[in-house]
């Protein structure tokens, strides 16, 4: 029988030995008595610790007397005045123990069965300690769980201790039913041999620390990327790090880390080395050479650590802006990591965070189904074709007006437009594909990157919020694809059409023998190509855009590339620009089915389907 219900009795015993007294006036306590006290005050001190919350007894009046107040007497106590030998033997018959009635020094002993309470019973309060004692500690098994204070209520009977049934309070909790996952998204999966070429000196080439991974003039076939052994299935480039999805769900990152675009600990104690003057003026494979000053841990692709991400995590695509990285999960979800930059510096990953160095869940965004980056924002493509937008939005590349007072809140992911089904971002502009096949953009549109006309070439010249564009809609593009300045499509049909600026060769075509009515000039230079235009000499599978340069994918498996080439991005061999449309050939990629195309700030990388495989990798566009 719990302890509370004994130490009831006796409190009820008590009550009914003090009115037998009556008012007559009590004698001293005998040592005896006093020591019965004593005891009683210890074993009740421990339930009235300062702070401590007593689970109310049911059945006791819900209003404390005071510590020197006389009880009342209850109608359960009235009923019985006047049969008190009976009624101490009725109480005499729950218990199986002895029990010393406090003060009256009556000892109740012979008692052999415990009965179930009777719930018309009830009992006043003992009066407070006036000091109060230890902490009382957690409930026992025995006791009955706290209910509801706000009205008195019964005590139920209970069964005998023998056939006693668990309490539903204390036991153990079933494990929560998993929910199966809401799979929108499919991983790719066949394996690519990469290639890499271009500025290397800090390790956006994935080469290592070799003095040869710096200026790469052609194709060169990453062995730290190796098909078999790590299989990567897609890539993406940022503009000075990439981010490779595998076969086996990891996530490979190298190049800067300087504001945790990587999303792992790339710290590395190691001491610089003089690095000696000259180029690499070779056209091999190897990496081989002196080593450089360059981190190994930047310079190598390297996982992201599994415990970064819960368990069941299954990723689909991977993307990369300026300093920031994100993951798309199969179910719809997004991780990032890194920083968004302003014109001012670092603007932050959150508005609360302002470097985010390992993968942290995006909020606010669900049942995802694509991402597009640009340098310092990020479009989202949900299911129901909703377009989210976050990072900076100093451009409008968000697709709505940012407030500078209030500019973080740019980073909150926010709807731009609805009833889309492709998304794709330049450097600092956005574009969008509707359900009605019309190509929409918004963003930086100095250059007429965006493709429409109105304002281009006129100095921080934008489109606010997502606009039609005339000269593009209709002609049934499959994707698009933006640079800092300029920006490339590829139709159905396989045309490659571009547009924006020219002035670098960034558009792939004779600059002197375009129609005067196409272009725009300043000072009676031609700088802007403000109508979409045809790549002659090849039919495209798909292009992308690195910050003044160009490559396109042919549908035969073959790489073009054209633009600015100071630090051998072309992967032509030359430090010199390439005005127009070139093919890029050399023994590593010489045969090869080249199915993608990435392109930085200032290197590039072709990714080919790894022996054995015929078709078009998954997420090429991408």
């Amino acid at each position: 029988m719990a302890r509370p219900v004994r130490k009831a009795a006796a409190q009820a015993a008590e009550s009914i030995t003090e009115e037998a007294k009556g008012p007559a006036k009590a004698a001293k306590p005998t040592a005896a008595k006093a020591n019965t006290t004593k005891k009683l005050a210890a074993r009740e001190a421990p339930a009235k610790a300062d702070g401590a919350t007593e689970a109310p007894k049911r059945g006791r009046p819900r209003k404390m007397p005071e510590a020197d107040a006389e009880p009342k007497a209850t109608k359960a106590t009235a009923a019985v005045k006047g049969k008190r030998t009976t009624y101490i033997q009725n109480i005499c018959s729950l218990y199986s123990r002895d029990i010393k009635m406090p003060r009256s020094g009556i000892v109740i002993a012979n008692i052999t069965h415990a009965r179930s309470w009777h719930a018309e019973l009830t009992f006043p309060p003992p009066a407070q300690p006036k000091k109060p004692g230890r902490k009382r500690k957690a409930e026992t098994p025995d006791e009955e769980p706290t209910e509801d204070e706000s009205k008195p209520t019964k005590r139920k009977r209970t069964a005998s201790p023998a056939a006693r049934p668990i309490k539903k309070a204390k036991a153990v909790a079933k494990p929560a039913k998993v929910t199966p996952k809401n799979i929108i998204n499919t991983a790719p999966t066949q394996r690519l041999h990469v290639f890499v070429f271009g500025e290397g000196s800090s390790g956006e080439l994935g080469l290592g620390t070799s003095k040869k991974a710096i200026d790469v003039k052609r194709p060169r076939l990453n062995p730290n990327l190796d098909a078999q052994k790590v299989g990567v299935v897609q890539i993406a480039t940022g503009g000075m790090h990439c981010v490779a999805l595998t076969h086996d769900n990891r996530i490979l990152t190298w190049g800067v880390n300087d504001q945790g675009a990587l999303g792992r600990d790339t710290t590395w104690e190691g001491g610089l080395k003089d690095m000696k003057e000259g180029g690499d003026d070779s056209d091999d494979d190897s990496d081989a050479g002196s080593e450089t000053d360059m981190n190994p841990h930047e310079a190598t692709p390297a996982a992201i650590p599994s415990t970064a991400f819960p368990e069941d995590v299954k990723f689909v695509q991977v993307i990369a802006g300026d300093s920031t990285s994100f993951a798309l999960t199969d179910d719809g979800f997004v991780w990032g990591w890194g920083t968004f930059r302003s014109n001012e510096g670092i603007f932050g990953f959150t508005k609360d965070i302002l470097i985010q160095r390992t993968p942290a869940l995006v909020e606010g965004v669900k049942n995802i189904t694509s991402l597009a980056c640009g340098a310092n924002h990020i479009l989202a493509l949900d299911n129901k074709g909703n377009v989210f937008a976050w990072g900076s939005g100093q451009q409008n590349q968000l697709g709505r007006r940012i407030v500078e007072r209030n500019k973080h809140l740019g980073l909150i992911p926010t709807r731009a437009v609805k009833n889309v089904k492709y998304i794709a971002c330049g450097d600092y502009h956005s574009f969008a594909i509707d359900n009605k096949n019309r190509v929409l953009a918004w963003g930086a549109n100095n250059f007429g990157e965006t493709g429409i006309t109105h304002g281009a070439g006129e100095s921080n010249a934008v489109i606010i919020s997502p606009e039609p564009v005339t000269e593009l809609s209709g002609k049934g593009f499959k994707m698009l694809k933006g640079g800092a300045h300029h920006s490339v499509g590829v139709t159905e049909g396989g045309d490659c059409l571009v547009w924006g600026r020219l002035d670098g060769y960034q558009t792939g075509l004779k600059i002197n023998e375009l129609p005067e009515e196409s272009v725009i000039s300043h000072n009676g230079r031609r700088r802007i190509l403000k109508v979409p235009t045809k790549v002659p000499g090849f039919k495209a599978q798909t292009a992308t855009c690195g910050t003044d340069h160009t490559i396109a994918i042919t549908t035969d498996g073959k790489a073009y590339s054209w633009g600015f080439s100071a630090n051998y991005q072309t992967g032509q061999g030359t430090d010199d620009d390439i005005e127009v449309a070139t093919l890029i050939d050399n023994t590593a990629v010489r045969g090869k089915k080249l199915v993608y195309a990435g392109a930085g700030g200032q290197y590039s990388v072709l990714a080919a389907l790894a022996d054995g495989d015929t078709e078009m990798v998954n997420g090429v566009n991408h």
